[in-house]
């Protein structure tokens, strides 16, 4: 265990600051065009993912007696990501549309890199900042989901991922043998309605019609339409498409990841409508050291959906044994969900033995796989 006088040292935060050292390469990319396009993802994906084959795991759990004031350092660079991320965007709008050294594919490309660390880090941030208690936090996570045009993934994670995780009724609890395209297409519409009709369900629950000003789509169309609109006064209805092509990519990022989390995992159903609780066994853990500091922990996901408000510098990681592992850290992970076939055999021979190994007693899985069991009631 990590005493709690080391997790609270600046030194022992810093490592999760790796994110700033990606904004030189958008930077790079911009001014140069041609080979520099490929390093604000390389500096992404390829470069942690070296620095996990060299790292290792990191099977060390934080002192869970640590206080929360002493956890300064890691929260300071989740409440400066929202002005650098949006100087990133405006500022390479800017400059981007206003040059002519750049071809419109070069462009593209540019902003491919953009969305790659609004997705990769932006989203991230926003995601350990909507699940706090402050609302000066959970306003920069607005703000941030609000410059990828996806504000409503605050309603649609907090009101039907974590309860409902493993069933039906969570569209982003990736189902067995569904390949990653198929996922996501589904998941643009799911995630967008489930999220419309948990608001609204909630409202009805105070007598509130679904349009009342208390329904926080309100403000999720308020921010994004002001995001938008900002996009168009830098730099026309060029930079508005360039910012709609980097909240794509972003969005895309996202997803890859939620499908990595949870994929073939399911909840056993107890009957009556109801099932078991969650547990560290229904989300796939990757304790890898570096893409654990590029992701500020958001790969000890059995411990984030067993314990949601534990901020991320105090999550646990657990034996094989109680929660299953990937092969790989989520970024190389959502790199070979590209490609299905390869995800099936990497993952399939993976859900087969989690199945054996948590649930021996369920000799039929047909029912799950085809969704047959009800979805649970919305709360």
């Amino acid at each position: 265990m990590v005493p709690a006088t080391e997790v609270a040292s600046f030194r022992h935060a810093v490592p999760y600051w790796v994110s700033l050292l990606l904004l030189p390469l958008v930077w790079l990319s911009a001014t140069y065009g041609g080979w520099a396009l490929l390093l604000p993802p390389a500096g992404a994906w390829w470069l942690y993912t070296a620095l996990d084959a060299v790292l290792g795991r990191n099977s060390d759990n934080p002192d869970l007696e640590t206080r929360d004031a002493d956890l300064f350092w890691y929260k300071v660079i989740t409440w400066i990501w929202l002005p650098i991320q949006v100087a990133m965007i405006y500022g390479t709008i800017w400059y981007v549309t206003g040059s002519d050294h750049l071809t419109g594919w070069e462009k593209l490309g540019v902003f491919f890199g953009v969305g790659v660390l609004s997705g990769s880090v932006g989203i991230v941030y926003a995601h350990e900042l909507l699940h706090q208690s402050d609302r000066f936090e959970r306003w920069l996570a607005d703000l941030l989901l609000a410059t990828v045009l996806y504000s409503h993934f605050r309603t649609e994670h907090l009101l039907v991922h974590h309860p409902w995780v493993g069933t039906r009724r969570d569209g982003v609890t990736a189902r067995y043998n569904e390949g990653f395209h198929r996922y996501f297409v589904r998941v643009l519409f799911t995630g967008l309605t489930s999220a419309w009709h948990a608001e609204t369900a909630k409202l009805a629950r105070r007598d509130l019609a679904p349009l009342d000003g208390a329904n926080p789509f309100w403000r999720y169309w308020a921010l994004q339409a002001g995001a938008a609109i900002l996009a168009v006064l830098v730099g026309g209805w060029e930079g508005l498409g360039l910012f709609a092509f980097q909240a794509i990519v972003a969005i895309w990022q996202l997803e890859m990841t939620n499908y990595v989390e949870h994929y073939g995992l399911t909840r056993k159903y107890l009957g009556d409508g109801k099932y078991e609780p969650v547990r560290p066994h229904h989300s796939w853990n990757a304790d890898h050291r570096a893409t654990s500091w590029q992701f500020i922990n958001l790969q000890r996901h059995s411990d984030h959906h067993y314990k949601p408000a534990r901020r991320y510098p105090l999550l646990q990681t657990y034996p094989d044994a109680e929660a299953p592992q990937l092969p790989f850290g989520y970024a190389a992970m959502g790199f070979v969900a590209m490609v299905p076939p390869l995800w099936r055999r990497v993952m399939n021979p993976r859900v087969r033995k989690w199945r054996a190994d948590h649930y021996p007693e369920i000799t039929d899985w047909g029912p799950y796989k085809r969704g047959e069991f009800p979805a649970p009631e919305l709360r």
